[in-house]
């Protein structure tokens, strides 16, 4: 009961800190959203010199770290008496290891390994980095230039919650179908007992016999009674309808696991809308030669419209191997648990192998989608012919791709890091009233675990960067696929000029041909095809 009664305490006070700071939690989203938004449009100009200045710092540390170890190393074997020695050997004495020279000696050969291998791949990726940056701050121009874009990711987010809700309530109401249903148990193995256990019964009316002492009729579950007289209404009707009503009740796991399926298909399914939305707007700014004039009225309502019209076959198609994929996973999990303790090492190892290879699979096949929309939105082909144009495309650049999503992935993640942490730093000073300044002292409510409160406004301030920045990413995405699909179909000429921006062309050391005019150039990447 104290505790009980603790708890409760600690939930009125939650109460009371959630009641008071509300205004003050949704200043800090809107404070986010602004951060978020403002770092998307700088990314332009920090992309480079925050990439440069980390593989700096990286080889600097370890260049440092190299000269630290091989120091100590000389220092070591120059040192004469008991505390040097050469020896290694196991201990839980630490200090033991920073007196033996060897430990030294490997350390600094190890760093001085790493540092060549990163200069060396620094120097052989030197061009593709700069490729990912360009490429970084063209989409930092393309989402500031289509500022809708970052408002799209709401609509997505509310079917997602829409799916979820639906979902939970067809689970609960599927769990809950037919009619309460109630069998004997507990009864005596006799002869003169009426009944069985298993056998159905009513507990309005029923008592037990002077024979069936000890037998009770309980609940057992929601389902289908399958003693009602069908022969009443269709002569022969009770044969077929008591079987399937019996096989419902026996496996009430299946309209679990249809429905299951459903909601990942919808699931699935509306993350792929998002992902072609975004990627017929992006590759729209693209394939727009002179991006002033070119670039349509209105390219997110457009993307949307073309998306919703022609395309969303494709994309369930998509979404239904994911959700295929995730059934697998689901199934493999399941029978994990079920066999947990009872498997031998063998079946456990192959379990763990498949468990681990469709997880894999789960991976490539999301970002084979991925592309895959990126290509339905700029050609308007099938699910199966723009896979196949976009994992070949992929592949035959695999390096340019492998350096764009990691580049890109760095930036967001400090991108969030900071954003999160700004956000959540400033709410912690402020409801704890470090802010110096008496106009937030004046208002800064009172409140009795400023903690709990910051860490709302810290998840909320994650999920709202998460949303910009994958925005942001889908953009790099987008414009890095019609980059390659621009070096492939053209070659700068007058009839096939280049769409990339002037930045990229100097870097491959590729130009178009002076003769090449604006108004010339149709937004087309190949024969025609349409062009989200």
């Amino acid at each position: 009961m104290a505790k009980m009664q603790s708890a409760k305490e600690i939930g009125e006070r939650l109460l009371q800190d959630f009641t008071a700071s509300w205004p003050f939690i949704l200043a800090a989203y809107g404070v986010a959203v602004i951060v978020s938004f403002l770092w998307i449009v700088i990314m332009r100009w920090i992309a480079k010199p925050m990439i440069y200045i980390t593989c700096i710092a990286v080889l600097g540390l370890l260049g440092f770290g190299t000269y630290y170890c091989f120091n100590q190393y000389m220092t070591l074997k120059n040192k004469q008496g008991a505390n040097a020695t050469n020896t290694f050997y196991f201990t839980t004495n630490f200090d033991v290891y920073l007196q033996n020279q060897n430990v030294w000696l490997g350390f600094g050969s190890v760093s001085a390994a790493v540092l060549l291998i990163l200069i060396l791949i620094f120097l052989f990726l030197l061009k593709r980095i700069q490729i990912a940056l360009a490429l970084i701050k063209e989409g930092s121009k393309a989402v500031g230039g289509m500022m809708s874009t970052l408002l799209w990711p709401i609509f997505p987010f509310l079917f997602q919650v829409a799916v979820v809700a639906y979902w939970i309530g067809s689970t609960v109401y599927i769990a809950s179908a037919g009619k309460p249903l109630y069998v004997y148990n507990g009864v005596p193995n006799n002869t003169g007992c009426a009944w069985k256990n298993g056998d159905p019964c009513n507990p309005k009316n029923f008592s037990a016999s002077t024979n069936c002492t000890g037998s009770y009729c309980n609940f057992k579950g929601y389902g289908y009674n399958v003693s009602y007289p069908f022969n009443q209404y269709l002569p022969q009707a009770e044969v077929y309808f008591t079987g399937v009503l019996t096989f419902l009740n026996q496996y009430t796991w299946i309209p679990q696991l249809y429905n299951l399926f459903g909601f990942f298909w919808l699931l699935f399914f509306v993350q792929a809308v998002n992902q072609c939305v975004l990627a017929g707007a992006f590759a729209s700014y693209y394939w727009a030669f002179d991006k002033s004039k070119d670039l349509p009225t209105l390219p997110l309502l457009g993307s949307i419209g073309r998306t919703l019209l022609y395309h969303t076959g494709s994309l369930a198609f998509g979404s239904f191997i994911l959700a295929v994929i995730r059934m697998i996973r689901i199934l493999l999990e399941y029978l994990d648990h079920k066999l947990k303790g009872r498997e031998n090492a063998v079946a456990k190892f192959f379990l763990k192998c498949l468990k681990c290879c469709f997880y894999c699979l789960e991976k490539c096949i999301k970002f084979l989608n991925k592309n895959a929309y990126i290509m339905i939105a700029v050609y308007g082909s099938n699910f199966c012919v723009s896979a196949k144009k976009a994992f070949f495309l992929i592949l035959s650049n695999m390096v340019r791709a492998v350096v764009v999503d990691k580049v890109t992935d760095f930036l967001l993640f400090i991108g969030k890091v900071m954003v999160v942490a700004g956000v959540a730093v400033f709410a912690w000073y402020f409801f704890s009233g470090g802010i110096p300044l008496q106009a937030f002292k004046d208002v800064n409510p009172a409140l009795n675990f400023p903690p709990v409160t910051v860490t709302v406004i810290a998840l909320g301030t994650y999920i709202i960067a998460s949303c910009f920045f994958g925005v942001y990413e889908m953009a790099v995405d987008t414009l890095f696929l019609c980059f390659l699909e621009d070096l492939e179909i053209n070659d700068g000429t007058a009839a096939k000029p280049y769409f990339m921006s002037k930045e990229l062309m100097n870097i491959l050391g590729k130009k178009n041909n002076s003769q090449v005019q604006p108004a010339d150039v149709h937004a087309k990447p190949d024969k025609g095809e349409t062009v989200a």
